[in-house]
């Protein structure tokens, strides 16, 4: 999944925040799922430069969590060469560092978030360490909304990838003018799997109540490494400009791209320079086209509800009760 982490994270930094709102300072950014750390370098860099570009001194920190013991140290020996030796520093990983079960920055917040999850991935090993899905009460998956002091967003075990979105939202900055923003990387499923009232369902309407989606930007076919499923970027923060509240633009990206020379697996194709400026172009402007359309956050958020009614049969004496075996004879 590598080779397209970071083709994604170029039109998600930049859509992070726009640079005329970067101010010299201290950023700090997060990925919870790092792999080899390509998402937070090229973050790093991206936002560096845009700093440079409008006249911003920043100092930049990284952190991140990574479950796989190949690839967390991969990424921690490439920080050491870089002589990033204090980024390296909180890069945690390995088994025993799953980020849902063993979450390695409580009580940090951050101003970047960024995050390529696994897909699919059963995370039954952290649910049961977790305390199994009665007994979890990790305040970033089991919180207060609507009125529900223990509103739940614990997905079904079989798909964990809507938590790494729950574990970034927990982290944004609430103290700060700028609060934080939030760009990950999903597949299609966390658009409508689960019924209302389970934990996915529950994720979504959360956020959305809370009105903190800004967009989300459907990538080409074939981006990725390893897979060619359709993947969406998801950005979000807690501070909507006045003229993006209370509504969410969905952009079609799946035509912008330039296709590769020589496939890598199952990636035939990346975002030029110019799609990438395309998509935040898009963003920015933030108007309706042919991709580009804006909807009022009430138009993703439902209600079921059931109906019932009597049973109705033909012969039968509506003024008895029938037992179960009866009835099953009747039908």
């Amino acid at each position: 999944m590598g080779f397209g982490r970071e083709q994604s994270t170029k039109p998600s930094i930049e859509n992070l925040r726009g640079a005329d709102e970067i101010e010299s300072g201290t950023y700090l950014l997060y990925d919870g799922a790092c792999g080899t750390g390509g998402m937070l370098t090229v973050a790093e860099d991206t936002l560096r430069q845009l700093a440079a570009q409008h006249g911003k001194q920043v100092a930049t920190h990284l952190y991140g969590q990574e479950i796989n013991a190949e690839t967390y140290a991969i990424c921690k020996a490439d920080l050491l060469l870089k002589g990033e030796g204090d980024a390296a520093d909180n890069i945690i990983g390995g088994p025993e560092h799953s980020t849902l079960a063993n979450d390695a920055f409580p009580s940090r917040e951050f101003d970047f978030m960024l995050s390529n999850p696994p897909y699919g991935k059963s995370w039954k090993g952290d649910l049961e360490r977790l305390g199994g899905k009665d007994g979890i009460k990790d305040p970033r998956f089991v919180i207060e909304h609507a009125g529900d002091v223990e509103y739940s967003l614990v997905t079904r075990s079989s798909d964990g990838q809507m938590l790494f979105l729950a574990n970034m939202l927990s982290k944004m900055k609430q103290g700060t003018t700028p609060g934080s923003r939030i760009a990950e990387v999903h597949n299609g499923s966390s658009l409508f799997n689960g019924d209302a009232g389970q934990g996915e369902s529950n994720i979504r309407r959360w956020i959305i109540e809370n009105d903190w989606l800004e967009a989300i930007v459907a990538l080409p076919l074939n981006m990725f490494y390893n897979t060619g499923i359709a993947t969406y970027i998801w950005v979000l923060t807690n501070r909507k400009p006045a003229y993006r509240r209370g509504q969410v633009q969905l952009i079609d990206a799946t035509q912008w791209f330039k296709p590769m020379r020589k496939n890598l697996g199952k990636k035939n194709c990346e975002l030029s320079a110019e799609d990438i400026q395309r998509i935040c172009d898009t963003f920015s402007t933030y108007e309706e086209t042919e991709q580009s359309k804006i909807f009022p956050n009430q138009a993703f958020g439902y209600w079921k509800v059931t109906v019932e009614r009597p049973l109705r049969l033909k012969g039968i004496d509506p003024e008895r009760p029938y037992s179960p075996k009866e009835i099953k004879t009747l039908k």
